[in-house]
């Protein structure tokens, strides 16, 4: 039974372009749908979450990385009262904007966007769902539910200032109310996110040799996990040891969430998700105590992870890519893809070239940048 304070399909405020409803789909589980057949969503198998796609087949990328998000976003959403189809559409979606390279592309593409309005990837998933997807013929992008839109676009809070351009493009079109706080099941998507790499973090530099288990093990949550399961299975193989330790550590985040924020939504006491969206304040979070234990952990795969020498000269190696590729498609646009000229045309400013190069680039795969990058300026990694 859903609490008072779900989103509820029967209630959504549509879609940008009016469409005849499913007979046997609700309004979110089609976009749930409609993001998992989109060509960005299959793309993220191919792009970085830490490592580079092809270092290795057991590390994860941005598609197993959203999946696994949003098996955790279900859990706490179910357990929470919550839409679980909204939730689960807003998870699968919030990493679309992701550029090649991770966040170390990301920053590489900011830095180059700066004269152009920047880049975001939340805004971009914006982007793509209501603008680059083309598929369909009565409309470009996805037609998500606002409900699913202004999920994706402030999952991780309100979004207030100078919004990045491609929000404020949309949201000019569709009043998001960028304002306030997302529903409780965007939140819980913003916080299955923080429980999945928090814990698939820890496994994979692991499995790549950055750390051991005996380090970790000084960590909070994380040593009294190998204990319990050191008591409970003495001498078990490694391998079983960590992934029952790591799982445990999965288990104590997702019991956390859960309990605190149904103390949060009691106090709150909305009898509405409009209710909710104006109470000022977050609802679904950790403990205190959970997430001083989670900035430890954070600052230790902040040291020994995404600051290793290994990582770090990779991040120097993708990010010359990303330089390089930008001017090269900002000075000569028509090496673009024959299917973005028609676009390119209608770009009258540099700017406008730059966003569309920007889109291109952001879109790329951890490989076909490298690809591009080695046939297009004879350099290989």
């Amino acid at each position: 039974m859903q609490a008072p304070y779900a989103s509820d399909p029967a209630r959504a405020k549509g879609r940008r372009f009016p469409e005849e409803e499913s007979s046997f789909r609700s309004c979110f589980q089609r976009d749930r749908d409609r993001i998992i057949h989109a060509s960005a969503f299959r793309r993220l198998k191919h792009k970085t979450q830490v490592f580079v796609e092809h270092e290795g087949d057991y590390f994860r990328t941005r598609l197993t990385h959203s999946i696994e998000v949003a098996q955790v976003a279900r859990t706490i959403a179910g357990a929470l009262g919550l839409n679980q189809e909204i939730t689960e559409a807003i998870a699968l979606a919030h990493d679309l904007g992701h550029t090649p390279f991770g966040h170390t592309g990301e920053d590489a593409l900011h830095e180059l966007m700066a004269p152009y309005g920047g880049f975001d990837h939340n805004a971009q998933a914006v982007r793509i769902v209501t603008s680059l997807e083309r598929h369909y013929a009565d409309f470009d992008g996805l037609n998500l539910t606002w409900e699913t839109l202004e999920g994706i676009a402030k999952h991780n809070g309100p979004v207030t200032g100078d919004l990045p351009y491609a929000l404020a493009d949309y949201n000019a079109l569709h009043d998001l109310e960028l304002h306030t706080h997302a529903s409780a099941e965007a939140q819980v998507a913003a916080l299955a996110d923080d429980v999945a790499y928090n814990n698939h973090d820890l496994h994979d530099g692991l499995r790549a040799g950055l750390f051991t288990e005996e380090e970790i093990c000084a960590l909070p949550i994380v040593g009294e996990a190998f204990a319990a399961v050191d008591q409970k299975y003495p001498g078990l193989e490694a391998i079983r040891r960590r992934h029952e330790a790591l799982r445990r550590v999965f288990g104590v985040m997702v019991g956390d969430v859960i309990d605190t924020s149904r103390a949060a939504l009691a106090e709150v006491d909305a009898q509405s998700v409009e209710e909710l969206r104006a109470c000022g304040r977050p609802v679904v979070q950790f403990s205190a105590a959970l997430w001083a234990d989670l900035k430890e952990i954070r600052s230790f795969l902040f040291t020994r992870m995404y600051r290793a020498p290994s990582v770090v000269k990779m991040r120097k190696e993708v990010t010359i890519v990303v330089k390089e590729l930008f001017p090269l498609f900002l000075t000569e646009p028509t090496l673009l893809p024959s299917r973005w000229h028609a676009d390119l045309a209608n770009c009258d400013t540099e700017t406008a070239v730059a966003r569309m190069v920007s889109d291109y680039i952001s879109g790329m795969t951890d490989r076909y940048a490298l690809q591009q990058h080695e046939q297009l300026l004879g350099k290989a990694r």
